[in-house]
């Protein structure tokens, strides 16, 4: 009895606790940072128990792997997505038809196409067994979604196989996406009453007749990341950086191949999501106190410096900016922190390299350059008294007299080698 009143109580439709809506827009490649937006944004709105999340789409495509996290992230969600293909004139291709595909609501703006989604590889060429292996697993990926969301198949199949596209009507017609929108009022009022299963088995309806749609904006930051998260951006980071390393090798103690070639190579295995953006933070800021380290030890105050700094605020930023990490400090503090551990560092480096400048005083080389006089004549041997102690000395140009003005140049054990003061 108790199972049955569970199950009633799961097939019941709900109205949202909240009649927020928010809007992410993508328009460029689909990378790393748009899979955090993603991430966050239906993290935040969960939390919130805002309504819904809609995701205006105008995308040639981008990377399977970030693809895969955005549509596991969407399957999962315990929110609706809408995938609003717009405006007029935009694009879903490629990586951006499986995001599509994945939404609980698709919709298209007039004069918009979907699909092209035959998988390619960036800067090699694959041979023919992998590109089949690749291609067979991607349709097996796209069918999986289609099958979970009640979509055309056999459509997904030819987009990857083939790389058919399809315009906004037929896309309607054949059950890849659901209505044509011209706008995002129209949007908002033919998803009105709508009645979406989430992962979890709940039903949840739709009020956006009357709903604000709030819109999340990017950061600068976010934009500087998205910029640097394009394939063609990262590819060429991962090329400078494996170029910078071989020069540095071949051509040790230039010191900039190899402090551009380590940043970038850091950034574009980031961008590739070879590892979080998290790990690729803490890379970044331990690298940049690495190369502040190693500016101690360098003459003049220069690239190993610059390096570590630049390389230690975009790890800061990484780091405190990670959808992975519950510590999210506001920009303006992060800011604020990194430009006081910039003016420390600063300082510190100043205060250790004029100290190793500084003459040493004490112990034997302390010695070297004190002034003191000839206790007896040194022909060239004798006793002098300097730093009021007698010492045994020699005089290495010339004779000198008893009580004349010695210089120390040199100590070999517990003998001095001293020259006379000249006096002018």
């Amino acid at each position: 009895m108790g199972f049955s009143f569970q199950a009633t109580f799961a097939a019941e439709a709900t109205r949202p606790i909240s009649d927020d809506v928010y809007i992410i827009t993508v328009d460029g490649t689909i990378n790393p940072v748009v899979y955090y937006k993603i991430k966050r944004a239906i993290s935040t709105i969960t939390k919130k128990q805002g309504q819904c999340l809609i995701l205006v789409m105008d995308t040639p495509g981008g990377l399977l792997v970030s693809t895969r996290k955005i549509v596991q992230e969407i399957l999962n969600s315990e929110i609706p997505v809408i995938c609003y293909v717009a405006p007029r004139g935009a694009q879903c291709a490629s990586a951006g038809t499986f995001i599509a595909l994945a939404c609980h609501v698709v919709a298209m703006a007039p004069a918009t196409n979907i699909g092209a989604a035959h998988p390619v590889s960036i800067g090699r060429e694959m041979d023919k067994t992998m590109e089949e292996k690749i291609i067979n697993d991607t349709v097996s990926f796209i069918k999986s979604i289609c099958k979970h969301t009640g979509r055309n198949e056999e459509w997904a199949e030819k987009a990857v196989r083939e790389s058919i596209s399809t315009t906004a009507e037929e896309a309607v017609e054949i059950n890849v996406a659901d209505f044509i929108a011209d706008d995002m009022n129209q949007l908002l009022d033919k998803l009105n009453g709508r009645e979406i299963k989430l992962a979890s088995g709940k039903k949840v309806v739709l009020d956006t007749k009357s709903s604000p749609a709030e819109e999340i904006k990017e950061s600068f930051g976010e934009k500087l990341l998205d910029t640097i998260s394009d394939p063609t951006v990262a590819y060429l980071l991962l090329t400078i950086g494996i170029l910078g390393i071989i020069i540095e090798f071949s051509h040790p103690g230039f010191a900039v191949p190899g402090v551009v070639g380590t940043i970038c190579l850091i950034l574009s295995l980031f961008a590739f999501q070879t590892f979080t953006q998290s790990i690729a933070g803490v890379l970044l800021i331990v690298t940049g106190l690495i190369l502040l380290l190693l500016e101690i030890f360098s003459p003049g105050f220069g690239i190993f410096a610059v390096g570590g700094l630049i390389a230690m605020g975009l790890g800061t930023w990484l780091f405190f900016r990670s959808p992975h990490s519950e510590f999210r400090p506001h920009g303006g503090y992060i800011i604020a922190i990194y430009l006081f551990l910039v003016a420390m560092t600063t300082g510190l480096l100043v205060l250790i390299k004029r100290t190793r400048n500084l003459k040493i005083t004490t112990g034997k080389e302390g010695m070297i350059g004190k002034i003191g006089r000839a206790v007896t004549d040194l022909n060239p041997e004798g006793t002098v008294f300097v730093h009021g102690e007698y010492w045994n000395a020699i005089a290495s140009k010339q004779n000198i007299p008893a009580n004349t003005k010695i210089i120390v140049k040199a100590i070999d054990g517990m003998v001095l080698t001293v020259e006379k003061v000249d006096e002018n």
